[in-house]
């Protein structure tokens, strides 16, 4: 089943007097429940793609269906639904809030979620939060601060907010560019767990050694995907 489908997409940026031509004309199909990385050089469009799926940007023309419905041209408070109810983030930097506890971190959006139109009740915030950091491995570090926890740590964190609202992608921008190997291959592992319960998940990487446990790589260039292994027919 086809979850994400886009046509001739394009993306353009003006740049003083130049336009520059993030994503060019780029179509692509992904199933549900695949794990595949986006890899490229800096500057071939990788994260724009990215952004561009995740609904956090708007592409400049194409079509975007994602779960058989016509993204590309919804307002801002659509996007924003569907963000929270159906993708979810995993960034480079964490993007933690450094006075807040694990738990804290990931109920946040769940303070933007309703259950049938009505607010979630704080204690079902805090369950879901806990089921989701239980998820990632941290049952014992509930309460913990961020600088409390280690690179890997909080990475696990921002993987359980990703988590928290059920989503049914994960976008995640080089999950691991800030942390060791080890940490790394742990995150890497922690995805691989996720994606064989049945979460689509897309990764953008320069690590060749991540793109090569992804089941499905999507190579681009200037824009233009220039090599697509194991693509949807």
């Amino acid at each position: 089943m086809a979850l994400i489908e886009i046509q001739e997409l394009s993306k353009e940026f003006v740049r003083g007097s130049e336009i520059i031509r993030a994503l060019d004309h780029v179509s692509l199909t992904i199933a549900a429940g695949e794990l595949l990385s986006i890899v490229g050089p800096s500057g071939s469009g990788k994260s724009t793609l990215l952004y561009v799926l995740g609904l956090i940007d708007t592409p400049s023309s194409g079509h975007y269906r994602l779960n058989n419905q016509e993204v590309a041209g919804i307002d801002d408070q659509k996007r924003a639904q569907l963000r929270n109810q159906e993708l979810g983030f995993v960034f480079q930097s964490f993007h933690l809030l450094a006075r807040a506890t694990a738990l804290r971190n990931v109920s946040m959006p769940l303070t933007y979620a309703t259950i049938s139109g009505s607010p979630i009740p704080a204690k079902e915030m805090a369950k879901r939060a806990r089921e989701a950091l239980i998820t990632v491995g941290l049952a014992d570090r509930l309460d913990h601060l961020p600088n409390q926890l280690s690179g890997g740590q909080r990475q696990r964190v921002a993987i359980a907010r990703a988590l928290v609202n059920r989503p049914k992608i994960i976008f995640a921008d080089e999950p691991t560019g800030n942390l060791d190997s080890r940490s790394g291959g742990e995150i890497m592992s922690l995805f691989e767990q996720l994606n064989q319960a049945g979460v689509t998940i897309i990764i953008v990487t320069h690590d060749p050694a991540i793109a090569q446990r992804t089941s499905r790589q999507i190579s681009l260039r200037d824009g233009k995907i220039e090599k697509d292994s194991n693509a949807i027919k």
